[in-house]
């Protein structure tokens, strides 16, 4: 039988009871979610200004100015990005002069940049590390250094090289994503410096061996973080190997410092001016004479 009016008038209110009550519980909600806002707000506020502190420590950090290296000449830039940081690079002479050592880092964020400064500033802030002239003994001690302290998928990928004068040789290893790469001005050829060592993570456990390569007048070494090869165009496009290639092979045979700007005008326009998700360095080394009156130890 249909329900009567009364009946229809009690569900109503039943009904509106059970709105009001929906309501009150919604406003609860909205009030505790107003406040969850506000705190994260907050928390996203101080984590930017801390990741604003150690951006500028690592901007203070990395050289502005490159040691005068008699037979050689160096051109270097670097550009921070605030979205994921960790670039770090050095050039420093050994306590023997016919050496001089390169590093090139770049950590997976800004967290991992500040364990990876930590551990370089140590190891080659230290009067025994400049003194070391094996890489693979140096890069051991980085690694492990770092890997105790490294968590969840954080890695770090490392460029250490160590330049002998007078054999006019680079000793090198290099772990992760760092592009190294040889021009060799006589052959006109553009190689790769390989290497199938992974970046440092915390279950890191590779044979650490070190490679070597010849140099002579003219030639250049190009050093280039990850953030260069992985920066991406409005249409999501990768820069990649093969347009870095293609940018070093028009100026190869210009200057180091019309070098590097030419990689960073191609990448600039490939990006259409965008900022950068990865800080971005590239440094370019260039063998200038084997006639080298070296100074005594």
């Amino acid at each position: 039988m249909p329900e009567s009016v009364e009946q229809l008038l009690a569900r109503i209110r039943e009904l509106e009871l059970e709105v009001s009550e929906r309501e009150k519980d919604l406003g609860v909600f909205r009030r505790e979610l107003t406040e969850a806002n506000r705190r994260l707000e907050s928390l996203i506020g101080k984590l930017n200004q801390e990741l604003r502190v150690v951006h500028l420590i690592q901007k203070h950090l990395v050289p502005t100015e490159i040691p005068q290296i008699q037979g050689f000449e160096f051109s270097s830039k670097f550009l921070a990005s605030f979205q994921r940081g960790g670039d770090y690079f050095d050039i420093f002479e050994h306590e023997d002069r016919s050496r001089f050592g390169i590093i090139v880092a770049a950590g997976s964020g800004h967290v991992m940049s500040a364990l990876l400064l930590s551990v370089l500033l140590k190891l080659t802030g230290r009067m025994e590390g400049r003194r070391q002239s094996d890489p693979s003994r140096m890069v051991e001690r980085i690694v492990g250094e770092m890997k105790p302290s490294i968590t969840g998928e954080d890695s770090a990928d490392l460029f250490y090289g160590v330049f002998d004068r007078r054999q006019f040789s680079l000793n090198y290893l290099k772990l992760g994503g760092i592009v190294g790469l040889h021009f060799d001005y006589s052959g006109a050829a553009l190689r790769l410096l390989k290497s199938d060592l992974p970046p440092v993570r915390s279950q890191f456990d590779a044979v650490i061996v070190a490679q070597s390569v010849a140099l002579n007048p003219r030639d250049k070494l190009i050093f280039c973080t990850p953030g260069v090869v992985e920066a991406r165009n409005l249409e999501g496009q990768l820069f990649g190997e093969d347009r870095l290639f293609q940018a070093i092979l028009e100026f190869a045979n210009q200057g180091v410092h019309e070098l590097r700007n030419q990689i960073f005008f191609k990448l600039q326009e490939f990006t259409a001016g965008q900022e950068p998700s990865r800080d971005q360095t590239v440094v370019v080394a260039e063998v200038k004479d084997k006639v080298i009156k070296l100074a005594k130890k």
